[in-house]
């Protein structure tokens, strides 16, 4: 199929590439020129494991191509995917200005028989909302239709190509049986096609995100409780994740979520249950729960140094708001770095690939170390906020070597808290049992 995909960001570039991969013709659109002059030069603007080889592949081979002007693309296109940001308004609602912007530019160019795709996450309504937005503007009924995604940041190539399902909400069967087409190779080992209406699949995103933040959410309350009655989250969490209804996932218990999907997404259908009358009370909770959460370490910092932080070296290791991506959006590094500066002290940093993100925010404010080790040269204490691979079996013996204290706040629990007392540390996880306990 010839497929459009408006929009480079995560889920356009990851999802045009992967359809291209299976061997459409995909022209991938934005309107920021530099992005699309870095894509035509083979460099990906996003980090993604995999993504950049798979980019220059199929633009090779010529399946893949990068540009600002749609019309050409869009006049004959089978679909045309809308794939835009949908930011955080000051109300928590989702801001859909991009999507219908998108609608919008793509109408007077659109095939009689195009189907125009919303990618985007977007509140209940919004599909139908477009589809009468494009009748106004065409004159006739467009085939729109639902495909919202459920790509994990690091592991988006994977989740894209081998699905635990596809959703995709229509208006007509027909249009579901081309999505189907579309979707096929990546469906092989019979992972459910699931054709529904606009509004249930727009509805299935978000619940999908909110089930997933809650249940981080509560873990987290739950690790804080531990702390305070002298039990072991990491213990209890096995004794409750072997329940099948249940079950292990998101029961990692941190330092709160973050990127740009769960805080959007759990504000977003707040602010779609209070436009309804609705007090989405659980939801509320999520979200304040998720809030507090990533003020935990800095509590246990400040009172480990009896409030008092100013001139103390605090090393942090891990800066995106999970491993295998550079994504900063809603971090909880960003946080605790903020408290941490208020206080007075003096911050070292670490990540793999996301400091350059937190430069631009921060800027000189804070001290980069090209290696985690570097970052600990006479370090009061070290905080781990992102559970990268590499900082999961460091030299403890270095590691002391290097601190000015052998402190460690762990916002990620990587560690054996009785090893790591007798190695000589103070210790401190989420909910962890403390060896003296």
């Amino acid at each position: 199929m010839k497929v459009v995909m408006l929009g480079t960001g995560y889920v356009g570039l990851v999802t045009g590439t992967c359809f291209a991969d299976s061997g459409n013709d995909v022209t991938c659109v934005d309107i920021n020129q530099q992005k699309i002059d870095m894509l035509n030069r083979g460099e990906v603007p996003i980090y993604e494991p995999g993504l950049a080889e798979m980019v220059r592949r199929n633009a090779a081979s010529g399946r893949l191509s990068f540009t600002s002007d749609l019309r050409g693309p869009v006049a004959e296109a089978d679909c045309v995917f809308i794939a835009v940001g949908t930011p955080q308004g000051d109300d928590g609602s989702a801001d859909l200005s991009y999507v219908f912007g998108a609608a919008e530019s793509i109408a007077p160019h659109l095939r009689e028989d195009a189907i125009v795709v919303v990618k985007s996450t977007v509140p209940v309504g919004t599909n139908r909302a477009v589809f009468g937005r494009l009748k106004e503007l065409t004159g006739r009924d467009v085939h729109v239709a639902s495909n919202p995604e459920f790509l994990k940041e690091g592991c988006a190539i994977e989740d894209f190509t081998k699905p635990d399902r596809v959703v995709v909400g229509v208006m007509t069967p027909e249009v579901g049986k081309v999505l189907g087409e579309l979707y096929a190779p990546f469906l092989r080992t019979e992972q459910p096609f699931l054709v529904m209406g606009l509004e249930s699949a727009e509805m299935t995103k978000y619940v999908a995100n909110c089930m997933l933040a809650t249940k981080i959410s509560f873990i987290n309350e739950m690790a804080n409780l531990c702390d305070r009655v002298g039990a072991d989250i990491n213990e209890v969490r096995r004794g409750i994740g072997h329940d099948q209804r249940i079950g292990f996932s998101f029961l990692f218990p941190g330092v709160g979520y973050g990127g740009s999907c769960f805080p959007k997404d759990v504000r977003a259908m707040i602010s779609v249950a209070d436009s309804r009358g609705m007090d989405a009370e659980i939801l509320k909770s999520v979200d304040e729960v998720n809030n507090r959460q990533k003020h935990v370490l800095f509590t246990k910092l400040s009172d480990h140094f009896g409030g008092d932080l100013k001139g103390k070296k605090i090393a942090i290791w891990g800066l995106s708001f999970k491993p295998r991506t550079d994504d900063i959006r809603e971090a909880p590094s960003l946080v605790l770095i903020e408290q941490l500066l208020a206080g007075g002290a003096d911050v070292h940093v670490h990540d793999p690939v996301a400091m350059e993100n937190v430069k631009a925010q921060l800027g000189d404010k804070l001290t980069y170390h090209e290696h985690h080790y570097d970052a600990l040269e006479g370090a009061d204490a070290l905080a781990i906020v992102t559970e990268w691979n590499e900082y999961r079996n460091p030299d403890f013996e270095y590691l002391k070597h290097k601190m000015g204290q052998p402190v460690i706040f762990d916002g990620r629990n990587l560690y054996d808290p009785v090893k790591m007392g007798a190695a000589g540390f103070r210790y401190s996880g989420i909910g962890l049992k403390s060896p003296s306990s």
